[in-house]
């Protein structure tokens, strides 16, 4: 990596320099994390840009730990078998791996079988590890602060749903506030007597005593746990949805009723396979559906996200210094992969200068996806020339990102895909570019179009590339080109200047400065 991270820098614009390679950063490069739930027990190891990790590891045992407990008090004896096993081989990766010690965290199973303190002595007797078991006010606290991870100006109430417990967190002005837990677990609902009449009473009731302490909840709805994601699976089905991202995926209260109603006409057995579910999940939606239509009757959410990011994304921001956790998710994984993969590290920066008098009144949510869109204009230079707009529309939009709404991915995605290349129609993506609104896609036609010409003007660090000045009202546009850029604006390069013209409806001026 070569790319200038020092403070002598001077300016590195409206996002700041970026952080990854300093010392507090690079602790967090490479941690793993393990999550003892009471459906699954899964192991992550984050690496890269701590403030957007990539997955460099993600494994996950269906051991269902918390099935019976409701009957029994102890934990699931075959699951228990399960969980061991997939501790001692997650504890022989992690050596392997070198990484330091695991973080271990064990949620409301464990915590609430008579075995659970039994469980978790044999565990450290077997493998090493420690389990840390946590009550349901810290594992809504933890799961928060993974939403944060993802969305760091993000309010609203975050929903985590295991296999035994339902938590509920507020968050606002990246902070966590007040903490629920309840017993609304798929697991635990199975075991509620009456059928589904006396199952709906049962989450009525327990609902109605939330949602008394917390209030009506008017903001976003952030829904974290694999049976909110199995839902929204089925959801983006039955809504023929062309982008299959989770993270980020929003629903409409409306959408949640059309597709509990969805679920409950299907064979789910035949969904399941429709919409990519394990069946050991797909076990567990009708439960879990009945939940969400209470929950939103109840607390009345203006719109609902699905997040990816949980408890143990939050296990890792909980290591960040405040300065990494205030920085931007995107900027900083953009930052990342171009010291990483870019042939010219460094030169995005230069780039969104060069083109950024085009975008003169954006927004600062528009200037942010303008400023990652640089970053990343020459990461996929790898791929065959006849591929590369597939595959830089391709990464974007289905990477692992923090803090991007589909279509502010199919707005990057659409932007690098005219980097390499004029036109955008006749290939796979088209159902997915009407995520994007018209202007967007203009917009994002001019912005590819406009790093496309500026790639050209590549020049030895420091050297002066020349400058756009954009005259909307004229519909002018002119390029002011030093002396030593003079002999770069040559047939290629004047013809993607011209290009870019075009796409702005405008006339042109080239002046060659002294």
């Amino acid at each position: 990596m070569n790319l200038q991270t020092e403070t002598s820098v001077p300016d590195w614009g409206p996002f700041g320099r970026p952080l990854f390679d300093d010392p507090g950063a690079r602790a967090l490069s490479r941690i793993g994390v393990v999550d003892v739930g009471s459906n699954s027990v899964r192991m992550v190891v984050f690496d890269g840009a701590a403030r957007s990790p990539a997955y460099f590891y993600n494994e996950k045992i269906m051991c269902a730990l918390g099935a019976g407990l409701a009957e029994t008090g102890r934990l699931n004896p075959e699951g228990r078998v399960r969980a061991l096993a997939a501790l001692r081989r997650f504890q022989h990766l992690a050596d392997d791996l070198d990484l330091p010690p695991l973080r271990v965290v064990a949620t409301a199973a464990v915590r609430e079988a008579a075995d659970g303190a039994d469980f978790c002595a044999e565990v450290k007797r077997e493998t090493g590890l420690v389990i840390q078991v946590i009550d349901g006010e810290e594992e809504a606290r933890l799961s928060a602060q993974g939403v944060l991870l993802g969305w760091p100006g993000a309010y609203g109430l975050i929903c985590d749903i295991g296999g035994a417990s339902m938590e509920l967190a507020e968050i606002g002005s990246g902070q966590v506030g007040r903490r629920l837990t309840s017993p609304l677990g798929p697991l635990k609902l199975r075991d509620v007597p009456g059928g589904r009449r006396g199952r709906k009473a049962h989450i009525k009731q327990v609902m109605n005593d939330l949602r008394a302490q917390l209030g009506p909840q008017r903001d976003r709805l952030f829904l974290v746990g694999g049976s909110w994601r199995a839902i929204a699976r089925v959801d983006m089905l039955r809504r023929n949805y062309p982008l299959k991202v989770l993270h980020e995926y929003r629903m409409t209260v409306r959408d949640v009723h059309e597709t509990a109603r969805y679920i409950e006409r299907a064979d789910l057995d035949k969904l399941r396979s429709k919409a990519g579910v394990s069946a050991s999940r797909m076990a567990l939606v009708p439960y879990a559906i009945d939940v969400l239509a209470r929950l939103i009757r109840e607390f009345k959410p203006k719109d609902i996200a699905i997040s990816s990011y949980g408890i143990r994304e939050g296990l890792l921001y909980e290591q960040m210094p405040q300065r990494l956790r205030d920085r931007d998710p995107l900027i900083e994984a953009c930052y990342f992969a171009e010291s990483k993969d870019a042939r010219l590290p460094g030169f995005g920066k230069q780039l969104f200068e060069f083109v950024m008098p085009l975008f003169k009144s954006a927004p600062r949510p528009r200037v942010r996806l303008i400023k990652a869109a640089c970053l990343l204009h020459d990461v996929s230079w790898r791929a065959h020339p006849d591929y590369r707009a597939e595959v830089c529309f391709d990464n974007v939009t289905r990477a692992n990102l923090g803090g991007l709404k589909h279509s502010e991915r199919v707005f990057i995605g659409l932007a690098l895909q005219h980097r390499y290349r004029n036109k955008r129609e006749g290939n796979r993506f088209e159902p997915i570019y009407a995520l994007l609104d018209d202007k967007s896609q203009t917009q994002a036609e001019i912005l590819g179009k406009a790093m496309r010409f500026g790639a050209m003007l590549w020049l030895k660090r420091d050297a002066r590339m020349g400058r756009l000045h954009w005259y909307p009202k004229k519909r002018k546009l002119e390029l002011h080109l030093p002396q030593e850029a003079a002999p770069l604006f040559s047939e290629v390069a004047e013809a993607r200047f011209q290009s870019l013209v075009s796409a702005l409806g405008a006339t042109s001026d080239v002046f060659i400065e002294e």
